[in-house]
């Protein structure tokens, strides 16, 4: 791994400071724009620059999940539920990831969220006449667990982004109540995927602490800008990036091969 020069300690207490900001808003690690940064800043390998990312978004992940919840409390019981089923099945899936071609899944994941976000976006378009004229069952809500621990067990990341529009538009709950709904999937399998990238000696720790401390200074500020805007504006955001995150993962390997 390689060694990290005052400048780039700087740089990643900036850059961790920016992305603690970001998830802040909109309810998610950050670790979908730190990974690639990484792999192209300083060279780390995808994994190395996955568990690295996750360093940061541990902590950016607990505040923001206090903040929100401060705001919009989640039930114990039903945060619990939806903590358990997220983590088990990253777990699980982390085990399965190791032994399935990667870069097939990452497209496969990519499409989804490309197609998630053009139909949040068309939703925002007609001011939300899209949505469904009734709500699921919010004792089904759990489950949302499944995709999101999917998610952070095959890239260590992406859990907010399948989670929140599902709250959102499937349960029919607020931009920023579904944001804190997701960081009860999110923040707890976040550390599962830690754990287990750190067991694998794949966390540079000298990169990913002072990310973790820049963004501790950020991620209330963010929280509390994305109770200030409307909701609609935070919706369009949210897809906007979903939809930028999916076509950066598409095009990503013609770039890093």
């Amino acid at each position: 791994m390689p060694d990290v020069s005052l400048l780039e300690l700087l740089e990643m207490l900036g850059l961790g400071a920016a992305l603690g900001f970001f998830g802040g808003l909109f309810g998610i690690g950050g670790g979908i724009i730190a990974i690639p940064l990484l792999v192209l800043g300083l060279g780390l390998d995808q994994a190395v620059a996955q568990g690295t990312a996750l360093v940061m978004m541990v902590p950016n992940l607990l505040i923001a999940w206090l903040r929100y919840s401060q705001r919009h409390p989640v039930a114990p019981k039903l945060a619990l539920q939806i903590g358990a089923i997220a983590c088990t099945t990253t777990w699980l899936v982390a085990q399965l990831a190791t032994r399935l071609p990667s870069d097939l899944m990452r497209s496969v994941f990519s499409l989804f969220l490309l197609a998630v976000s053009l139909r949040m976006l068309r939703q925002s378009s007609v001011g939300g006449a899209a949505l469904p004229h009734k709500a699921r069952d919010l004792r089904y809500m759990p489950l949302v667990g499944v995709l999101g621990g999917s998610s952070m067990g095959l890239l260590g990341v992406g859990g907010g982004l399948i989670a929140t529009p599902i709250f959102q538009g499937w349960f029919r709950q607020r931009q920023t109540v579904a944001q804190s709904l997701s960081l009860a999937l999110v923040a707890p399998s976040s550390i599962i995927a830690l754990i287990t990238y750190s067991h694998a000696h794949r966390v540079h720790w000298a990169v990913g602490l002072p990310m973790a401390v820049g963004g501790l200074f950020t991620v209330s500020a963010g929280v509390a800008l994305a109770h200030r805007l409307p909701e609609q504006g935070m919706r369009t955001a949210f897809a906007c990036m979903v939809f930028a995150t999916a076509v950066w993962m598409l095009v990503k390997p013609l770039l890093m091969p």
